[in-house]
C-alpha cells in the first residue's frame, strides 16, 4: 500500500512501520502503528549497572 508522504509525516509514521488496519464502518479504515515493545522499553534500565559492568559480563560469555 502506498501512503502519500504528507499524511505519513503528519502521523509520525515511517517507511517500514508495521500497521494494523481497523475497519471503523463501511468505507472507512484506520491505520494504527503496531506497538513495538522493544522500542517502548529500550533504555528503561539505564543506570541499573555500574559503568563498564555490562561490558565485563559480555566478555565473560566469550
Amino acid at each position: 500500500m502506498t501512503i502519500p508522504l504528507d499524511p505519513l509525516r503528519r502521523a509520525g509514521l515511517h517507511t517500514g512501520d508495521r500497521l494494523d488496519v481497523i475497519v471503523d464502518r463501511p468505507g472507512e479504515v484506520r491505520l494504527v502503528r503496531r506497538d513495538d515493545p522493544v522500542e517502548r522499553f529500550a533504555g528503561v534500565l539505564t543506570g541499573v549497572y555500574k559503568p563498564g559492568r555490562l561490558e565485563q559480563l559480555r566478555n565473560e560469555w566469550r
